[in-house]
């Protein structure tokens, strides 16, 4: 079943109508929810992909000769030098679509071997921010970042790899946060949603403007809470502890595997365990996964060293974790259907995305661990008796309710160790 948009875009190829090949490109991108174009020279052709709820589609093709047309178009859209071809290139573009939706464009350009490679990051400005239950966050997980959230100062901090949403779970926590009495500064790189009621900066390190710096600046704009787009480097965590004990409520991301592992790469940055245990409220580890469709999805039942993995992973699940025990009982997973006149999936058997969330809130427990430098074994283990739930235990809670499936579940969270 051909979409128009894509039959317009094909033509567009055929007629060799560099403009309309764009912005169909884009038009069509946009109404499949696609979060990045990658426009790939190959030796033979050059290949349009969409990423869309993290995996990449080829889409279509065009040949070689009408590429350096299609590079010089998207580079005077994102206002990007189109004489140079020999170093990458990053550069902004706005769109507004035909039916009205904003969009803002990252543009990156990279030389190959083929020809130059290009990357368009879409960013709708006019979506709405998601909440938390939207984001997927229930439960313990919830309870412990909203708990965080309402303490007056502190540092909260979100980790995982690069696309697992950080940035999303952190505005959908400004956006509870936002209210008319209190000051909210953000340094980021770069704004990626603008939100009414908040002060957004973007660093610009080519002149020296720095997370670290920006943070500072913030520092004396008499803000109550700050938002930091992430923390790379010790001169920024002293920053962030430093604004988090003069009373301020600090939100960042940092690269991690998962919540304890956070403690371990802030203390190998040099910061003092006795800093850490006083400024850190709450670390929220996140992956997303993909959901499985709800009009072709099927019953599935995993092998036998599967179920013995969900079943001790089950076991462990701390008493508190709100949690439907029948469903655990039962073992009843589901999987992709496999209808390829799926209306709604095309037939892939999954559409959209939800984040699977671990949440350590700091306790007096912990704080005495970090304190005798306990091994992150024993920290992790101290944690899921207290009553956090790992990302593991997370994602098989909504495997259970047919949310996603087993398959993406361990795709992005680790086997609990025996």
């Amino acid at each position: 079943m051909d979409n128009p948009k894509l039959q317009a875009l094909q033509d567009a190829i055929v007629g060799g109508n560099i403009p309309q090949l764009v912005m169909n490109a884009l038009s069509y991108a946009i109404e499949i929810r696609c979060s990045d174009v990658h426009i790939e020279p190959l030796k033979n052709t050059v290949a349009i992909r969409y990423r869309i709820d993290g995996s990449l589609r080829r889409i279509v093709e065009y040949p070689p000769n009408i590429h350096p047309a299609v590079t010089s178009r998207v580079k005077i859209m994102a206002n990007l030098k189109i004489d140079e071809q020999r170093v990458p290139q990053d550069g902004r573009a706005q769109v507004t679509t035909a039916d009205g939706r904003e969009m803002d464009i990252r543009v990156s350009t990279l030389p190959t071997i083929n020809g130059e490679k290009i990357v368009m990051r879409l960013q709708d400005q006019s979506r709405k921010i998601p909440t938390f239950a939207e984001l997927g966050i229930t439960g313990n997980a919830l309870k412990y970042l909203q708990e965080g959230l309402d303490l007056p100062n502190g540092i909260i901090l979100t980790s995982g790899p690069t696309g697992s949403g950080k940035t999303t779970t952190l505005y959908s926590a400004l956006s509870t946060l936002n209210k008319s009495d209190v000051n909210i500064m953000t340094i980021e790189d770069p704004v990626e949603i603008q939100m009414d009621g908040l002060n957004q900066s973007q660093v610009h390190p080519d002149i020296d403007y720095t997370f670290a710096g920006g943070l500072r600046a913030a520092l004396r704009q008499d803000p109550d809470i700050i938002m930091v787009g992430e923390i790379r480097d010790r001169e920024t965590v002293d920053v962030a502890i430093e604004a988090s004990l003069t009373g301020h409520l600090v939100l960042s991301t940092i690269h991690t595997n998962s919540a304890v592992e956070t403690l371990t790469r802030i203390m190998n940055m040099g910061v003092p365990a006795f800093l850490m245990t006083a400024t850190i409220n709450a670390i929220v580890a996140q992956r997303l996964v993909r959901k499985l469709c709800d009009v072709c999805r099927k019953p599935l039942v995993p092998d036998a060293a599967t179920l013995e993995i969900v079943k001790r992973a089950i076991l462990h699940l701390h008493p508190d974790e709100p949690f439907d025990k029948a469903k655990g009982a039962a073992l009843q997973f589901f999987g992709p259907g496999e209808k390829p006149d799926c209306a709604k999936c095309n037939g892939i058997g999954y559409y959209g995305r939800v984040g699977i969330y671990e949440v350590l809130r700091m306790n007096n427990h912990i704080r005495d661990m970090i304190l005798k430098n306990a091994s992150v074994v024993d920290i992790e283990k101290s944690c899921l008796e207290t009553g956090m739930v790992s990302l593991e235990q997370a994602g098989l809670i909504k495997a259970l309710d047919g949310i996603t499936s087993l398959e993406e579940v361990y795709s992005v969270a680790r086997p609990e160790a025996d």
